[in-house]
Parts: structure tokens; C-alpha cells; sequence
């Protein structure tokens, strides 16, 4: 018998126990500049954020950092943990596994290291297994968190405030305002909202708007979440406890906050759910994960569309915007920084990896942007590949699941 108990279990059993006490996720004390509110979890080794579950699990941990990784990835980069420190247990989805590089003989194709290359293959059928991550405040040797994540805000071009701007007018939602209530109308398809002057601030009226925003994402025409549920049932609060994790990760990706007090009322309806059906959290944290990535992919395609028109095309070198088919995968150029070195992301698995002009992957994609049709000829052992380091540091920590999804008319 397993001496664990199943994590959606532990994180329900934890996330009661912290609604009961007022300390969940959901009601810490919300400020303008987040600095008392959510920040969700990432690893340093990746660039990825935690997703679904994990994130919410990992924030749980009541830890000042928001690094976490594993032994292997702080080995990897010369960091140690200290000596004695507890690992916390997390999901992940295993969709693809590292296999030598064969040549026409079925022989291992070596590096220039003398190791045999490595690619990464797509698994017929996911598998959710276990990983052990720790803390950055359990590690030596790693930069201070503070300082690099004033160092990534200080990389945004954008205020929260304009980014959530961007992020609604991208979406193209209709939203009304006058009154006193903030919902969703499912049957309308429109967003109602007091006026902008009602708020205490244009961060808590933009966060309102976006926790909406998570609700108009469950419409037939968009992720298509059941919305049928009355105000003050189980289902509606279901819907609710959706919308409300979308909403800590949304306003910790754009900085913007997170405001509890209007959805407050649902609490108790929270704990009893979770208490009879620990697995709903599971379920809600994935539909929340969806709903995050549906409302920034919103923005991130618009930005995309905007970069590429903008740039100035080089056709022997990657381009920012760039999406490149290649080898059953499908490849994103992030940004280009010194060097022309390229920050990608692997669509079909989301892993993050940098590319520089000598690796022969870069080359390889740029022939493959710029002969599309000749992709199949001479594709088994071309010198292309991911090493096993980049895809290995470039591993999603993330929780994924397809299961049942609730609720919604919308009113408070």
C-alpha cells in the first residue's frame, strides 16, 4: 500500500483546512504592486512556470521563493541542497522520453562530446508520474530570488496596467458598466461591470474584469465549460472556484493583483466541495490552467502577429515570431538576444530552451523555415537534434487532465 496519499488528496485536505483559517491563496491580503499577494511557482533551470495544481500546491508551501526544481536541475547548474531538507512532492505528465539518435545501421549517432545524441519521442499515451522538487530558500548557491525577479520585471515592456489593457482589448469581449455587481451574462455573451470610478483602483478594477473575462472564456464558441449553474448552487461555485484560481495566476503572470472580496461568499461552498470530492480541485486547477493559457495566448498571438510584421526578416539566421514545423514538433522563436542566440519554446510540449547559430538544431530550423517541402527527405540522423541536457532542462512540470467541468448563468 503506497505510504502516500494521492496529491489531489493532500492538496484538498491542506487547501480546507487553509479556507477555513483565511489563509488560503484566495485571501491573502491583495495589494496594487503584489507584493503581499500570489506569485506563482516556477522553475529557474526551465524558465517555465508551475502549472494547474502544482502551481497552486507549490504556493501552498508557504515558501518567500517561488523557485522550485529538482535535485538533478540544481546539480545541474553547480547549486547543492542543503543537507537534510525535504523534498515536496508534484505531478507532471510525461509525453515524450529521450531515445539515441540511430543511423542507417540502427548504431548510436555520437556527439561531438563523444556521448550518443538524443531526441526527444512522443509517447503514444501520457503518463502522469511523480516528481520531488525543493525550494530555492533549500538551496546553495543559487542567486537571490529577489534579485532576479526584479530583473524580469524590469524586462517588461509593459505596465500591468497596460498589459491588462491589451490583454481585454485583444480578447474583444463586450463588456458594459453601470450598477453595482461585476458578471458574466452567459445567454447575452457580455460582461457587466460598475464604472471604472467605483473602484478603489484601475488594478483592482482591471482585475475584476479579468477574473470576468476567465468566465466569458466557458462560452460554447471558446473552451466550452457546462454554465447552467443558478446563482448560490454547487455548480455555480464550482465555476467560481475556476475562475478564481485563473484569476491568481493571470494576475501574478501580468503583475497586476488579485482582489478575494467579492467572491468571498463562496467559501463555504468551496469547502464542501472539496471535502466531499477531493479531485475536483484537480479538475478546477486544470480548467483554471486552460483558462489562463486561452486568455495570454489571446495576447501573445496578437503581440506575435504585430513582432513579425515589424521585423526585419534575415532568411540565414531565426527571427523573433517565428513558428517553425520541424520533425513532428512544432517551434517558437521567443525573442533573439546577444549573439543571435534564439529563446524557443517547443509548442507541442511548452519546454523553453536557447539555441545558439553553432547548434545544429538552429541550422536545421532555419532550413526548415525556408524549405518547408524538403523536411522529409533526410530527416534520420541529420545533426538537428535536442540534447539530452536542453530537453531535460527544458521539462514542464505540469499536472494535465480531461475530466468533467461545471457551471454557470453568472450574477453575483
Amino acid at each position: 500500500m503506497s505510504k502516500f496519499k494521492a496529491l489531489h488528496e493532500q492538496v484538498a485536505e491542506k487547501l480546507v483546512d487553509a479556507l477555513k483559517a483565511g489563509t488560503s491563496p484566495f485571501q491573502k491580503p491583495w495589494t496594487d504592486d503584489h507584493s503581499a499577494g500570489f506569485m506563482t511557482p516556477l522553475n529557474p533551470t526551465t524558465g517555465n512556470n508551475y502549472r494547474g495544481m502544482n502551481a497552486l500546491w507549490l504556493a501552498m508551501q508557504e515558501r518567500e521563493d517561488p523557485r522550485w526544481m529538482t535535485l538533478k536541475q540544481a546539480s545541474y547548474n553547480k547549486w547543492t541542497v542543503e543537507k537534510g531538507a525535504k523534498a515536496t512532492l508534484i505531478n507532471f505528465v510525461k509525453t515524450t522520453e529521450l531515445q539515441p539518435v540511430l543511423d542507417g545501421k540502427g548504431e548510436k549517432v555520437l556527439g561531438e562530446n563523444g556521448k550518443p545524441k538524443m531526441h526527444s519521442v512522443r509517447l503514444e499515451k501520457p503518463i502522469i508520474t511523480n516528481a520531488w522538487v525543493f525550494n530555492g530558500q533549500q538551496i546553495k548557491g543559487i542567486p537571490e530570488w529577489k534579485e532576479a525577479y526584479d530583473a524580469k520585471q524590469a524586462q517588461q515592456q509593459w505596465s500591468p496596467i497596460e498589459k491588462a489593457e491589451q490583454i481585454v482589448a485583444a480578447s474583444k469581449a463586450t463588456i458594459k458598466h453601470g450598477g453595482n455587481e461585476a458578471y458574466y451574462n452567459l445567454t447575452k455573451d457580455l460582461i457587466q461591470l460598475p464604472k471604472k470610478e467605483q473602484f478603489d483602483s484601475a488594478a483592482k478594477y482591471y482585475a475584476t474584469l479579468l477574473h470576468e473575462i476567465g468566465h466569458w472564456t466557458g462560452a460554447e464558441s471558446r473552451l466550452k465549460r457546462p454554465m447552467e449553474g443558478k446563482f448560490g448552487s454547487e455548480d455555480y461555485a464550482r465555476e467560481e472556484l475556476r475562475a478564481e484560481i485563473a484569476s491568481l495566476m493571470i494576475g501574478s503572470e501580468i503583475n497586476i493583483g488579485h482582489n478575494f472580496g467579492q467572491h468571498a461568499a463562496y467559501v463555504d461552498s468551496w469547502i464542501k466541495i472539496l471535502q466531499d470530492e477531493p479531485f475536483e480541485l484537480h479538475k478546477a486547477s486544470a480548467d483554471a490552467q486552460k483558462i489562463f493559457d486561452y486568455v495570454l495566448d489571446i495576447e501573445n498571438k496578437r503581440e506575435i502577429k504585430q513582432d513579425t510584421a515589424a521585423a526585419k526578416t534575415n532568411e540565414n539566421a531565426l527571427n523573433k515570431g517565428d513558428v517553425i514545423p520541424y520533425k513532428n514538433a512544432e517551434y517558437r522563436v521567443l525573442a533573439i538576444l546577444k549573439g543571435k542566440t534564439a529563446q524557443m519554446v517547443e509548442l507541442n510540449t511548452g519546454n523553453k530552451f536557447k539555441l545558439g547559430p553553432k547548434d545544429g538544431l538552429y541550422t536545421s530550423l532555419v532550413n526548415a523555415r525556408n524549405n518547408p517541402l524538403a523536411q522529409s527527405i533526410g530527416q534520420n540522423h541529420d545533426t538537428g537534434q535536442v540534447t539530452e541536457e536542453k530537453v531535460e532542462q527544458g521539462m514542464a512540470m505540469e499536472t494535465a487532465e480531461q475530466g468533467e467541468t461545471v457551471s454557470r448563468g453568472r450574477k453575483r
